[in-house]
């Protein structure tokens, strides 16, 4: 019965280094994966970041002629961008960042998008009023440009008295 003891015991042993084995390699291939997620994160972040700014030119030009209409040049269109380090505009730490073109001392603020929501109308008319006390400068106008805008949406823009430009309504 000793002898079956010790089997046991040394099957058991050998199972368990095993099973230890096995946890220290998944731990490696745990810590490898989240790190490679992490770097995939940062790079998904920075080309998320660049499409951004592309898709902004690339509308602006597409709406060139509605843009000059209201006379904005879409090539002098700069990127404002404003960390609001102490919260005296906002809350603290917050980053601001929108379209502004200034011509002829008038001020014009645009936001661009390829799909505008409710809260995006809502965030732009809140965001305008904080960018003019940054600037110190009422805007002559505020802009919103986008390829496709909610019905709701587009009823709010009008009603905050935020011009809109787009290319269709979605219901």
């Amino acid at each position: 019965m000793a002898d079956y003891v010790r089997v046991s015991f040394q099957e058991f042993s050998k199972g368990f280094e095993e099973v230890n084995r096995r946890l220290e390699a998944h731990e490696r291939l745990l810590e490898e994966l989240t790190r490679s997620v992490g770097e995939l994160k940062v790079a998904m972040g920075s080309l998320g970041r660049r499409w951004g700014r592309d898709l902004e030119r690339t509308v602006l030009e597409l709406y060139r002629h509605a843009l000059e209409e209201r006379g904005i040049e879409p090539g002098k269109v700069e990127r404002f961008v404003y960390t609001d380090v102490d919260g005296r505009y906002y809350r603290p730490g917050a980053r601001l960042e929108i379209g502004v073109y200034i011509h002829d001392n008038k001020t014009y603020l645009i936001e661009v998008k390829s799909h505008a929501e409710l809260e995006d109308v809502e965030w732009l008319f809140d965001k305008a009023r904080i960018v003019e006390r940054i600037l110190s400068r009422r805007a002559d106008r505020v802009l919103m440009v986008a390829v496709n805008i909610d019905k709701d949406a587009l009823e709010r823009a009008r009603q905050l008295g935020i011009d809109v430009i787009y290319g269709s309504v979605i219901e």
